[in-house]
């Protein structure tokens, strides 16, 4: 498996499911970076509380 190395000007992003902002990879979510939706706990509690109430 090539070890993916980032520097950061060249960080991978993607945006938040619960508030649309853009977020930067982090070095703890190296091993799960496909299964990342949100930027923070706080999105992520928003997210389920959202989607329990729907």
């Amino acid at each position: 498996m090539p070890d993916k190395r980032y520097t950061k000007s060249n960080l991978p992003e993607k945006i938040c499911a619960a508030c649309g902002r853009p977020f930067a990879w982090r070095k703890k979510w190296a091993r799960d970076w496909d299964n990342v939706k949100t930027c923070s706990e706080r999105c992520k509690g928003d997210l389920r509380a959202r989607n329990r109430s729907a």
